[in-house]
Order: structure tokens, then sequence, then C-alpha cells
């Protein structure tokens, strides 16, 4: 069968067949078909013995493209495997972003490997870039980006960007500094090609430019690569100096990790990096615990209304029956509220300056979807689970007090989970970690005191 025809486990099964055999010029023919990124997944496929065979049988150019795309758990072996000479090559062809990348995930014993096998100037770029807080723009840059000058002709352009291009993470954009390294313009190979070779770089390039500050929050990158579908954005200093660049893949991995972060979060589980299946048992068992006895102990507060009104729900104990659905539809129209409102925060969408728009468009969703749900709750509870089920103990007097319940607390829950966020994010809190367990908890306790309280006055008990 042709590569291109087979899945991705189809080739390792192949490889591993192969292995077996002992047939390595075969694999090797194999490996030089195979796109970086679907390679590294056939290493996830072979045993750790292999791994370093499987690498080295690589070609040359192919073996740090597909290095960078392993998991960090592979790279480790395989770095433990390496010769010094073999290290080296592969640090060789990394662009410097990626070698940060993976020296901050590794253990001290490999950092100290690998910049060892790094020359003088490389590490002076590392520990420059490790320097940066690291969720900020200036950690995910790469200083490797081609730099012109106001006074070059597009010819000298051309010259510059073959000589230098190759190490470059991109050449597509180009960026135009004076003397000093500050960022003047900006101009693309596209514009280059579309003039002819005396032209001055300084008549071509775009100067009303689109940058972003090294200490800046690494999703201010990601925003503006989604507002202005840029390719590569321009990291300068607080002198406005040229000190980098932020590629377009680099975004997309900022934003994966963003987004699963978030959700993490908004299902009260503290974020691990792993993979699910490298994860252990106790690594899964740590990164939920913690918010699970938060939420049991936060509880209490439901308990203590339900025991303060004990004695109501002795007198008709039917209100019970309906508690669960209660509190449940209370948590999900808050849920829904927040994951909404997470979501236009974290696009820019919605700020602080926005809160009382979005109260008062949250307070008009509430009061539809509490109309539409208590209109069709009263019919069902007096259809289906007085006449149907026969559910002895339901009155209108019951009934009422269900619906009535269900449109203040969607309402109160539509406000609790647009407010909640925007306040935490202008108190500089995650607002993902103020979102469905967090306001379903509060939400419970609120829709008990409502419930209880429509009770009390209709019914009289």
């Amino acid at each position: 069968m042709n590569i291109e025809e087979m899945t991705i486990e189809e080739i390792a099964e192949q490889i591993n067949s192969l292995f077996d055999n002992k047939k390595y010029s075969d694999i090797k023919s194999i490996l030089a078909e195979i796109n970086p990124a679907d390679g590294a997944i056939i290493f996830e496929e072979v045993s750790y013995e292999r791994q370093i065979l499987l690498f080295r049988l690589l070609p040359k150019e192919e073996a740090a493209e597909v290095f960078v795309e392993l998991d960090y758990d592979t790279q480790e072996t395989l770095i433990h495997g390496f010769s010094d000479t073999e290290l080296r090559e592969v640090l060789d062809e990394l662009y410097l972003d990626d070698t940060v990348d993976i020296i901050e995930e590794m253990p001290a014993t490999i950092v100290k490997r690998i910049l060892k096998n790094t020359d003088s100037q490389t590490r002076a770029s590392i520990n420059t870039l490790l320097k940066y807080p690291e969720d900020s723009a200036g950690s995910i840059m790469t200083p490797e980006f081609v730099d012109l000058k106001k006074n070059n002709t597009v010819e000298d352009a051309f010259k510059r960007i073959r000589r230098t291009g190759p190490d470059k993470e991109t050449i597509y954009t180009c960026y135009v500094t004076d003397e000093s390294r500050h960022l003047i313009g900006v101009i693309t190979v596209k514009d280059l090609l579309l003039h002819e070779y005396d032209d001055k770089i300084e008549d071509l390039m775009e100067t009303n430019i689109i940058y972003i500050y090294t200490h800046d929050d690494k999703e201010t990158a990601v925003q503006l690569f989604d507002k202005y579908d840029f390719l590569a954005l321009p990291v300068v200093d607080m002198e406005q100096r040229l000190v980098g660049i932020i590629t377009v893949d680099d975004a997309l991995d900022v934003l994966q990790e963003e987004n699963t972060e978030d959700i993490h979060k908004m299902n009260a589980i503290l974020h691990n990096e792993k993979p699910y299946l490298k994860m252990s048992v106790g690594e899964i068992w740590k990164s939920r615990i913690l918010w699970l006895l938060i939420l049991m102990v936060s509880a209490t507060f439901t308990s203590i209304i339900l025991n303060a009104f004990e004695a109501k729900l002795s007198a008709l104990i039917i209100l019970t029956s309906f508690i669960p659905m209660l509190t449940g539809t209370s948590g999900n129209s808050g849920g829904q509220a927040s994951a909404v409102i997470i979501r236009a925060l974290s696009l820019g969408e919605i700020g602080f300056k926005d809160i009382f728009k979005v109260i008062w468009k949250e307070f008009r969703v509430g009061v539809l979807c509490g109309l539409t749900l208590a209109a069709v709750n009263f019919v069902k509870v007096w259809v289906l689970d007085r006449w149907l089920l026969g559910m002895e103990g339901i009155t209108v007097g019951v009934d009422l007090v269900i619906s009535l319940t269900l449109v203040i607390e969607i309402i109160f829950a539509k406000m609790v989970g647009c407010i909640f966020p925007i306040l935490a994010k202008k108190l500089k809190l995650d607002p993902a970690v103020i979102s469905s367990p967090i306001i379903t908890t509060v939400m419970d306790a609120l829709s008990l005191l409502v419930y209880f309280g429509f009770a009390t006055a209709i019914l009289h008990i």
C-alpha cells in the first residue's frame, strides 16, 4: 500500500514490523516521506528502546522538526540517549524559541547538558528569553527575524534575505530598523517582489506598525493575531527597539494552551500540561481533589439552609421532590452565562466598562428564559407529575411556588454568571476560576432561599 494512502496507525504498525525484521533501510525510506508532525505521532507508537534508533534513521534536515513536535517526556528520553555530537546537531537546527521551550520543561541535569552543547552567543540569547515572565510576550518570541535598513534597495533586501534567511523562523515579513534597532517600518516579500530592484525600502515600507511590548501578556498577542490576521508580530522593548517576533504557530500554541487551561478551571480541575494518557493516576487525583474538597465544604451552606427549613419540608414533603430540578436548572443557567462572558472577555469583546450593558442584557435574557421554563414547568408538573405519575400533594399552590422559583432563580443565575467573571477580571483574577462550579454552589444556596421564601408566602407553611 502507498504511504500516502495509509493512516498514521498503519504506518506505525508497519515500522514496528520492519524493526522486528531489522529492515532499517525501508524504515528510513518511509520516514523520508512523512510530515514531521505525523512523525512525532509515530514515535509515540514505538517502544522507548526503538525511539533512539528511529530518530537516527530520520533524514538530518527533518530530525529537528520532528524533535520539536514530540512531547517533553519523549524529548527527555531521546536527549538521554544522544551523544554530545547528536545533541549539538539537533540544537543547531532548532529555532531559539523552541530551544527555550524545551529548556523550561527539562530537569536541571538535562538543561546543563543542553547549555553545555550550545555556543556562547546562543546561551546568552537563551538566558535573555528565560528572564521574561512566563505569561509575557517576551517568553514566546524568537529573536530570529529578517531586519532591513530604510536606505536599502529592493535588491539589497533580497540579498540579505538569501544570506540570512535559512536561520530565520520566517522570511515573509521583514522589519525595518534604524541604527539603534528602533522599529520604524515593516515590509513583506510580496511587496518586494512587486517593485523594481532599485526602489528604496523607505519608499515602500509600512510605517503604521502594530507591535507588542515584551512584558505584555501573551494572550494579548493572540488577540492581535486574531484581529489583524498576522503571520508574525513584532515585539519591542520599552524604548521601542525590536527584540524579537512572535510567529503564528507560537500564537496557536498559546491559544491551545489557554483554552485547555480554561476548560480545566471551568470544570474545577487544576491545570496539568501533560497529555491525559501520560498522566499517572496520582497526578490526575492531585489535579481534581483540591476543588472537589473546596466545593464539598462550600455545600455546607446548602445543608444549613435545608436544616433551617426542615420543619417546613416535613409539613409539605412534596416540596423536597423538586429541589434537585431547581438547583440543577439554576446552576446550568449560571454556567451558560459565565461561559459566554468568559469567552467574550478572553477575546476582548467586553471589559469592565461594559458591566452594566452586560447585566441589563443578561437580565432580559433571564426574564425570557425564566418565563419560558416556568410556563412549560407549570404544565409539566400538573399534567405529568400530578395526573400521569400520581404524585400526591401537588396543588396549584405548589405548582405556582415551583414555577415562580424558576423565574427568579434563572434571572439571578444569569446575573451572577455574568457579574462574577467581569469582577474577577477587574481584580486581575482568572475569570475561568469564577466559573461553573463556584456559580453552581452560590446558586444552589440562592435557589433554596427563593424556593422556601415563596413556599412560606404562598403555602403558609
